[in-house]
């Protein structure tokens, strides 16, 4: 069971510390969880805790806010993800200007050996820590061997196209509403999650109910505008369905909406959580000409939706056991 600790305080590590590593993780994709079974398998073999260093906000909202990117994860969505990794402990840092102005050193120091007591550090080919990032893996493994802990560098885990699996490179993917590739480097589908709310019920009127979301925070990355095939996760269990992201120009709405209409499903779930895992693009935000043009298109969105979870379905019953 992996515990959350805020700010690392009472974290309890014996004198023989801890396997640690640091980062960001945003998507929590392909490539930390790399690092993340590597890290469990490091704690088994030398029976120490395996910690999990992270923090909150994503450093780039602090030192440089103008350039920060949206986040694939959000905090609770993230730990989520951490705690189906096998770790022992996550430890979230409020990252501050104070502890962005640590130098490299400062950060090994009051960090990583005073608090968590690291004795086997693994971090990712591209890490880069302290002030300004100064603290690449050279300074790292420097500071290690000065300090008596060991460093493992990590290689990158690669796409299907040869390319390094990043956050960047899914941010990328679900921009341009692509998320097959999303998918592919995040391991599962893009997904957005929260309580459903009362709409307008204009959805039922016309044959199509939906469940409504609000829009999410302003930090978590949206794909494009658009209908798209989802599965929805719910107390009840997954349903398919599609949702419609974005506004109604049929009705003269230009606001942006979260609507989801849930196939073969007539259950209540005012205030229930609820997560969308977006599977496939349909089409872009369109304007029809009066409601009966809007339901027939509705009806066709809908066909596409089922076979595409269909297919979706089909190719993982089939696909071989790793």
């Amino acid at each position: 069971m992996t515990s959350v600790w805020a700010d690392a305080v009472g974290l309890p590590i014996g004198e023989s510390g801890a396997v640690v590593t640091v980062g960001t993780f945003d998507g929590v994709h392909r490539g930390h969880h790399d690092v993340l079974a590597r890290l469990a398998a490091l704690a088994v073999e030398t029976d120490r805790p395996s910690v999990v260093v992270t923090f909150e906000p994503h450093p780039l909202e602090v030192v440089r806010p103008s350039v920060a990117p949206p986040l694939l994860t959000l905090h609770d969505e993230k730990l989520e993800m951490f705690a189906q990794c096998g770790v022992s402990y996550v430890a979230v840092l409020p990252f501050t200007p104070t502890l962005a102005s640590y130098e490299a050193h400062e950060f090994v120091d009051a960090v990583l050996c005073e608090r968590f007591r690291v004795a086997e550090l693994l971090v990712g080919h591209d890490h880069g820590f302290g002030r300004g990032r100064l603290g690449d893996i050279d300074v790292l493994q420097s500071l290690g061997a000065s300090r008596g802990f060991g460093v493992t560098v990590l290689p990158p885990v690669h796409a299907a196209d040869g390319q390094a699996i990043s956050s960047t490179a899914i941010r990328t993917a679900i921009l341009q509403g692509d998320l097959h590739t999303a998918a592919a480097g995040l391991g599962r589908p893009y997904s957005l999650a929260g309580t459903v709310i009362r709409g307008d019920q204009r959805g039922r009127l016309i044959g199509y109910p939906t469940l409504n979301m609000p829009s999410p925070p302003a930090r978590k990355l949206l794909p494009p505008d658009g209908v798209y095939a989802v599965r929805v996760q719910t107390p009840q269990g997954p349903f398919g369905g599609m949702l419609n992201l974005g506004p109604r120009p049929t009705f003269g709405d230009a606001s942006r909406r979260i609507e989801t209409h849930v196939f073969d499903a007539t259950y209540d779930w005012y205030g229930a959580p609820i997560r969308l895992d977006l599977i496939a693009r349909i089409r872009d935000t369109q304007s029809f000409d009066g409601v009966d043009a809007l339901r027939a298109q509705l009806a066709r969105d809908e066909a596409v939706a089922r076979e595409t979870l269909k297919e979706l379905a089909t190719a993982t019953t089939s696909a071989p056991l790793s």
